[in-house]
């Protein structure tokens, strides 16, 4: 992880081989009968792609599989959440929730392998977006719905998804998750309106005085859902979650805050990302410090919503 932070793709995915090792994936690695695709010609063999670890995990590392489809037949592997979203990747990959018996292949990988396999480097991640959409339908039906909101449409997530039982992650969510409470400096920006796309328990904290939280999360069933209501947005802030990921794969212009501490997908000493070209981070000058992130934000929005209403 310090050397993928670092940028030193070759010898960091290398090593990124041994998280089977560690706690927590060491009791989940896949064992098939297929050997493990390692880069060698495909020939239009049957691939078999199996999801790992988190939502926003998959949904950065799907875009390897645009590299190899055109060599063979893929089956790509993922939560049923993301089944839908999934299908807008490229028609001709076929799609198969976790926990369905997937059909033949001839050879299989972990999504988060595809990068050694294909010997990545920094320079030749598949950065263009979007490479994921949402049903044009849906989308028609939420700007419908939006249309009322008539100042600068920002979705907002605060907290990610605990993943019960495992100490390491409840770890880690506790550092890149804020409460609502503290988005209170962002209260009463005139132009803005704020849609939640904050799921699970944290959805139903209280907003903080003065900030007006639309909230139609209740009807979002599955990402595909969070990618039509996000394509009717301007704008999304959050915290490092899946949410983040998907604005970035959509091409949405998404604003990340980042803990101190951050994962080393989003590298170091940088406000930008390689991996998504119109995410901007905005990152704790120490541990903890969400107050000055909050207040970097509330400058860059209120000049972003002055900016759209001189238009």
């Amino acid at each position: 992880m310090t050397l993928l932070a670092a940028g030193k793709f070759e010898e960091g995915w290398r090593q990124f081989e041994q998280r089977w090792q560690v706690e927590p994936l060491r009791n989940h690695q896949r064992s098939f009968a297929q050997a493990q695709w390692r880069g060698e010609t495909l020939g239009g063999r049957r691939l078999f792609l199996h999801a790992e670890q988190g939502f926003g995990d998959t949904i950065q590392f799907c875009r390897y599989i645009l590299l190899i489809e055109a060599e063979a037949t893929v089956i790509l592997e993922v939560p049923p959440e993301l089944v839908r979203l999934m299908g807008s990747l490229k028609r001709t990959i076929q799609i198969v929730p976790t926990g369905e018996e997937p059909p033949d292949f001839d050879l299989h990988c972990p999504l988060m392998s595809l990068p050694l396999a294909l010997q990545a480097t920094v320079t030749t991640i598949p950065a263009a977006t979007p490479y994921l959409a949402a049903d044009p339908a849906q989308v028609s039906v939420w700007a419908e719905r939006l249309r009322s909101l008539k100042g600068l449409r920002v979705g907002l997530v605060w907290a990610g998804g605990m993943r019960h039982g495992d100490t390491a992650s409840l770890a880690v969510d506790r550092r890149r998750s804020m409460a609502l409470q503290q988005l209170a400096p962002l209260a009463g920006l005139p132009g803005v309106e704020f849609i939640s796309l904050q799921m699970a328990d944290p959805a139903r904290q209280t907003p903080p005085v003065g900030l007006s939280l639309h909230d139609w999360t209740a009807e979002l069933t599955d990402f595909a859902d969070t990618a039509a209501l996000i394509e009717g947005l301007d704008l999304v802030i959050g915290v490092d979650t899946a949410v983040v990921h998907l604005a970035g794969a959509l091409g949405k212009m998404v604003w990340m805050l980042n803990r101190f501490d951050s994962c080393w997908r989003w590298q170091r000493a940088r406000d930008d990302s390689p991996w998504y070209p119109t995410l901007t981070q905005f990152r704790h000058p120490q541990s903890g410090d969400w107050a000055d992130v909050l207040a970097q934000v509330k400058l860059r929005l209120t000049a972003l919503a002055a900016g759209r209403n001189q238009n």
